[in-house]
């Protein structure tokens, strides 16, 4: 034997080792029935590591010893989607559960549905080539998700590699499904967050969209994620697959995670319903969250038959359970005031279990919705998760012996300015405000829209850090962030060296952000991504937009009167200038790339659309418009060049040939702008 050469017997051993802690990665988190003790486990783990390690040349990177994750990412790449990852029509009554099956129907007289428990996570895509792992992605925004798989080769229950048969019929192989977290897992995990001051999630299912989505894939390696296959993403023919149900059979074989085998095909409405009931009934006692059942028309050829719309597959339904409902006793109410100063009431509540999550607070909304409720404190109340998340009171269910009366605060629970009831811009309000600019609430709400996902997108200004930052006078507003030192951040409790770098980077690096990202993160009342893109793309450049006036403003298709006056109330604050002028100094971005369109036939024609579109997502379509130059907007005038109708098209089709506005197919505008087949 040379030098170099790995001993026969170290190679088989290293591949025994492998095949066993595979199979005890699939017994524990798969089959949830582990056949050896956490000690044994990590005893096998460590040979293979220390076997590993002494001939480098046995890694390889589907190892069970390469799930620890890595170096952590600044940002997640975006991933397109070979076929949309929609999300599901929900259904809530057996009513409406008719009526999407009477459609389907209608179109296939003799579908077969599959029925498989809707679990309650998020959802991921997994792309094999060549059996290995290569590639798992977020949903996003159906279209395009984010590259997650560092983070997801750390989850135990996804193989790293399939077990392929000979001659597997296909190079490629993607399959779609949810990852999740078992309610006795989800509660060691926020045990072990109170143990370290740190905070908790509020359900299972946030607890793992959000340990997915983490920067350093060895964090998310500590959460104890699970997955389970749901859907096929492109399926290639070669496969042979002719239904749902032999899909999912395909993967268990190929060593994928079911949650649920074999799967309930219903043939008649009735034995969809039926397993809709004995699903319901046996939620409680499942050792994960469902929050439903999935209907799928079973036969493959069927589902492309019925095709799909902008928003969800014909061929699918979520048919939901009820809200989950517990009764309670209101102890105290609080107040919080948001970014615009309205202070709502929150009840403090005996906790009670609900849903599978541990309610101790319940928002009132406002105190009209108080005094509709009539309710007080001392009282019994029934409270449910609407949407089966977000708790909120249904009624009064007994009244307490002396309840207390919930009024509005005098004066703000953060700063101790004066609260009044009063209108914003001119619209009927119900909220009582504090009218304190600088109360130190407000500043932590508005600081973190600002730094959110859809405004300058701040990693590590969360919660926590706003709230330091604001009341311990660091940022005043917005612009006192570009002016933060590490000196200023190491003062405060909350941050050591490394997160004061890490957050200063962060906010260096939001400088660059265009300018509709930075329209957004200002808070305008009314002004979300859509409308900030429109002023964006109208004016260019923040000075531009900030001298427009009304009428310059109301020529924008998509602004109205309301949003107009909002963005002129907002320029026109000498407070708001400064900051602005500061941030200016500061360095940050105040315009918007122009993009740049070759000529096309649509160039500078306003074009809308109305009906079912199949060929791409709306959103997308009118983003294509724009790169070719042309104007999308959601309403038909006599300015308007052009309209694209698909199946059903609405109102929009009369008003149309109405004013004269030229009508084409969705086949007959990709032919338009040479995409056509």
């Amino acid at each position: 034997m040379t030098r170099g050469e790995i001993p026969a017997s170290v190679r088989k051993e290293a591949e025994r080792l492998r095949r066993d802690i595979e199979e005890h990665d699939r017994r524990y988190y798969v089959l949830d029935d582990p056949a050896v003790t956490d000690a044994e486990y990590d005893r096998l783990l460590r040979r293979l590591e220390s076997l590993e390690e002494a001939h480098p040349a046995l890694q390889s990177p589907d190892s069970p010893t390469r799930r620890v994750g890595g170096q952590a990412r600044s940002t997640f790449s975006p991933v397109p989607h070979s076929r949309p990852m929609l999300s599901l029509e929900n259904v809530l009554t057996e009513e409406e559960f008719g009526e999407w099956w009477d459609r389907v129907h209608k179109t296939l007289p003799d579908a077969e549905a599959a029925v498989e428990p809707k679990m309650d996570g998020t959802s991921l895509s997994l792309v094999y080539e060549g059996g290995a792992l290569v590639r798992a992605a977020t949903r996003g925004d159906g279209n395009v998700g984010e590259d997650v798989t560092a983070n997801a080769r750390t989850i135990r229950s996804i193989p790293l590699r399939l077990k392929l048969p000979p001659r597997f019929p296909a190079d490629r192989f993607e399959c779609r499904g949810e990852v999740y977290m078992h309610r006795r897992d989800f509660e060691e995990l926020n045990r072990k967050a109170l143990a370290k001051g740190s905070r908790t999630f509020a359900n299972p299912r946030n607890a793992a969209a959000g340990s997915l989505r983490q920067k350093d894939a060895s964090v998310t390696a500590g959460r104890p994620l699970r997955f389970t296959v749901h859907s096929a993403g492109e399926l290639p023919k070669s496969l042979g697959i002719r239904t749902h149900e032999g899909f999912i059979r395909l993967c268990r074989d190929l060593g994928l995670p079911i949650a649920h085998f074999p799967l309930t095909v219903c043939a008649r409405k009735e034995e969809a319903v039926a397993a809709w009931k004995k699903w319901r009934e046996e939620r409680p006692g499942l050792p994960y969250e469902i929050d439903g059942i999935v209907v799928k028309v079973n036969s493959l050829s069927g589902q492309n038959a019925l095709g799909r719309t902008s928003k969800s597959p014909r061929w699918a339904v979520a048919f939901k359970f009820d809200a989950r409902q517990a009764e309670t006793v209101i102890r105290s109410v609080e107040f919080s005031v948001g970014r615009t100063g309205a202070v709502t009431p929150v009840a403090k509540v005996d906790p009670v279990s609900c849903g599978g999550v541990t309610i101790a607070s319940v928002s009132l909304h406002n105190f009209d919705e108080v005094r509709r409720l009539g309710v007080g404190i001392s009282d019994t109340v029934l409270i449910e998760r609407a949407g089966d998340v977000i708790p909120k009171v249904v009624r009064v269910t007994r009244r307490g012996e002396n309840p207390g009366e919930i009024s509005p605060p005098a004066e703000c629970p953060s700063c101790g300015g004066e609260v009044f009831r009063g209108a914003l811009e001119k619209e009927p309000e119900v909220a009582y405000r504090c009218g304190n600019p600088f109360c130190p609430a407000q500043l932590e709400r508005r600081l973190l829209h600002f730094a959110g996902r859809s405004g300058l997108d701040i990693e590590g200004l969360g919660e926590a850090a706003a709230a330091e930052l604001a009341r311990k006078g660091r940022v005043g507003d917005f612009a006192d962030l570009y002016a933060l030192k590490k000196e200023d951040l190491l003062d405060l409790e909350l941050f050591a060296d490394k997160k004061a770098e890490n957050l200063l980077e962060e906010i260096r690096r939001s400088r660059t952000r265009p300018l509709s990202k930075l329209l957004v993160a200002f808070g305008i009342r009314h002004v979300g991504d859509r409308a900030a893109r429109a002023l964006a793309d109208a004016y260019g450049s923040l000075d531009r937009l900030m001298e427009a006036g009304r009428d310059e403003l109301l020529k924008i298709p998509e602004l109205g009167p309301v949003i107009a006056e909002s963005v002129m109330k907002f320029f026109s604050n000498p407070s708001n200038r400064a900051v602005i002028e500061r941030l200016r100094k500061a360095g940050l971005n105040f315009t918007e790339e122009k993009r740049r369109a070759a000529p096309s036939p649509i160039s500078g024609l306003r074009v809308a659309f109305t009906g079912e579109l199949e060929w791409l997502p709306r959103s997308q379509l009118q983003e294509l418009v724009r790169r070719l130059g042309g104007d999308p907007t959601d309403s038909v005038s006599k300015k308007t060049g052009l309209l694209v109708a698909g199946k059903n098209p609405g109102s929009k089709l009369e008003k149309a040939k109405k004013a004269g506005v030229r009508v084409v197919t969705e086949e007959e505008f990709r032919k338009l702008i040479g995409k056509g087949s």
